[in-house]
């Protein structure tokens, strides 16, 4: 579930819980935008801490090769 699907869920399930007032039999329209929201939200939370962009960290080393005097350089990087 993306960032955009959690915050139309959410607000789905306000809509639900503080706008509808309309009884549909065998539902409880409110008790289903709670649920929607709590999935909206626990969504969000998801979003941010799992699928958050990593960091990189870049390590370059540089060495001449005293002999033949070229220059070669390293770069390394990885995911924090």
């Amino acid at each position: 579930m993306r960032l955009g699907t959690s915050i139309f869920l959410l607000a789905v399930g306000a809509i639900l819980t503080f706008a509808v007032t309309v009884s549909v039999a065998g539902v409880d329209l409110q008790t289903v935008g709670v649920i929607l929201m709590v999935i909206g939200v626990l969504g969000i939370i998801l979003e941010f801490a799992m699928f958050r962009p990593r960091t990189q960290r870049t390590t370059s080393v540089t060495s001449a090769d005293p002999v033949s005097g070229t220059t070669r350089r390293e770069t390394t990087r990885r995911d924090v």
